[in-house]
This record gives structure tokens, sequence and C-alpha cells, in this order.
């Protein structure tokens, strides 16, 4: 499951700011997916966990790429998300004009059903379309605080 941030469409709004309009509202809207994303919680299963079992596989696996999405999975367990967000923090900051995509993406084999309603109690609406929904907002958010 991933979704692709068409840098395009705001670039002239930014003005001088573009690049680092870019990298916040990249950074934001990861930041967002993350805290949206569901940690499972075993004692709200019918069935018991694996042995071993440790919350926190999807949320860890959001990655941040540019011009295409990520391909495999990362080992990273993060049930915070905090390491998960540093580590897109630290590609969005790599991020230049000439770059036409940004891509967030996770890549665990049960991210779509996630994302369409799976964890009813956590995430009902998904995470990524909930916040790509949301865009716009980002942006002028972004625009508002660099201008300050």
């Amino acid at each position: 499951m991933s979704f692709e941030l068409d840098l395009r469409a705001f670039v002239e709004k930014a003005k001088g700011n573009a690049d680092q309009v870019v990298k916040k509202v990249g950074t934001d809207m990861l930041a967002k997916i993350v805290e949206r994303s569901p940690v499972g919680h075993p004692e709200l299963w019918k069935s018991p966990p694996p042995p071993g079992y440790v919350g926190g596989r999807f949320r860890g696996n959001w990655q941040v790429t540019f011009g295409a999405p990520a391909t495999a999975e990362v080992n990273r367990i993060d049930a915070e998300g905090g390491s998960t967000k540093a580590a897109g923090a630290a590609v969005l900051a790599a991020y230049q004009s000439g770059i036409n995509s940004i891509w967030l993406t996770n890549t665990v084999p049960y991210a779509m059903a996630l994302e369409f309603g799976h964890s009813i109690r956590q995430a009902p609406q998904g995470m990524a379309r909930v916040t790509a929904a949301e865009f716009q907002q980002f942006v002028n958010n972004a625009v508002r605080e660099l201008d300050r």
C-alpha cells in the first residue's frame, strides 16, 4: 500500500520556500500516517497471538522514497512510531527541487487489509486515504508556518 504526493501541484503556491514546504508536508503527512497506523493488541484478537508476538511491525514499516515506491519490508518494530518518523524525516531532509514524487509506502502483506478497515477499533477508515484527503491542509499549514 502506498500513495504518491504530486509535488508540482503546490510548488507555485510555495514560491521561494518550495523545498522547505515539500519537506514539511512530507514529514507531517508521514507523522500523521504513522500515528494513525494500528498496533496489534492481542487481547482484542479472537485467536491467541503467535509466540513472541510484539506489536508495531506495521507501524514500523512505513517507508519514504523518491520517484518510486519501496518494494521490500524493513525489519523495524516500532509500536510508538518514533523511529519510523525519524527514518522518514532523514530521507525527506535530502529532498531537493527536481524530485517529482515522494512515496509513503508500507509493504507488509496485510497493509491493504488495514487500510480498508480490518482494524475496526483503531483505524476503521484507514490511514493513507484519510491523510491524503487532508493534503491541502498540510500544504496550507506548511506555507503559513514558513511564512512566519
